[in-house]
């Protein structure tokens, strides 16, 4: 499936996308992809209603509705670092030996299209295209790499949008410079893994104002999805909906000679393999 959240801020309701111009509404059995939902173990149920729905044709025209993040505020964002091997490198960075771990704010998230703001005091503001991971169950201490595949519920698109300067500069850990307001977009839609043939052979891009920065694949990652989630299972206990951004290839601003740098009225454009994409504008601090 391919579940997405459309509407107003606030007022997203939950479908499940056919395909570019329809979707089947679930509003009328599911209040919003959230802890709830993932927890109460509907999704293969969920599958066979949509299943049912369009072969009755009960199916909707999109109509221009905004299109919210895939997932309701989650109980948390879980981000790791320095995960692709060819990313360290650009960064002169060491490879790390096991996943680095950071938060940011779960209020960060924003939807796929929704306008990301430059902080106040911003001097470095920086893009990041990842791989995210959304959870399907309360989990903690897995007992192998492979039962993570248990536990995911889907994978979506996410921009870990960036201040290097409060991230590196400040004092502090790195969600200093990864907690701005609207500093995760998400989505277009949360698809689930019966739909994708390898998420470790994805090709990932993002482009800032029509000029390719970003050229990547999930196959250079260093930790995997699955090793990620055993990972940090030893560490927390992952709620249904938790959201894990799972780092990013070369190509963001911090690695250019000279650095480049958000600036307001950039537009930025990214996306991975069967998993769609985004598109941002950058607006000057409020």
């Amino acid at each position: 499936m391919y579940l997405m959240r459309i509407g107003a801020v606030g007022a997203e309701k939950p479908v499940a996308r056919i395909d570019d111009d329809t979707y089947v509404d679930l509003s009328d059995v599911v209040d919003d992809f959230d802890e709830a939902f993932f927890g109460s173990d509907r999704m293969h149920d969920v599958a066979a209603l949509v299943d049912t729905r369009i072969a009755r044709g009960d199916t909707k025209p999109f109509a221009g509705e905004r299109i919210g993040a895939p997932i309701a505020r989650p109980h948390q964002i879980l981000c790791i670092g320095l995960n692709y091997s060819d990313h360290a490198a650009e960064t002169g960075q060491a490879i790390p030996s096991e996943p680095i771990l950071f938060t940011k704010s779960p209020n960060t998230l924003i939807g796929p299209d929704d306008d990301v703001r430059i902080p106040r005091g911003s001097t470095k503001p920086d893009w990041e295209v990842e791989l995210g991971i959304v959870i399907g169950k309360r989990t903690s201490y897995l007992d192998a790499v492979e039962d993570a595949a248990d536990v995911i519920a889907g994978y979506c698109v996410v921009n870990d949008v960036s201040e290097r300067a409060f991230q590196m500069e400040r004092n502090g850990q790195w969600s200093k410079g990864k907690s701005a307001e609207t500093f995760n977009p998400a989505g277009p839609w949360l698809v689930t893994p019966d739909e994708i043939d390898d998420v470790n052979d994805l090709g990932m891009w993002l482009d800032v104002s029509g000029t390719r920065r970003q050229t990547g694949s999930t196959s250079t990652m260093i930790f995997d999805p699955y090793f990620i989630v055993h990972h940090l299972s030893q560490f927390m206990v992952l709620e249904p909906g938790d959201l894990i951004n799972t780092g990013t290839p070369p190509g963001v601003g911090m690695g250019f000679d000279p650095q480049i740098w958000l600036r307001p009225g950039d537009v930025m454009e990214l996306g991975i393999d069967g998993l769609g994409s985004q598109r941002q504008n950058v607006l000057a601090p409020r």
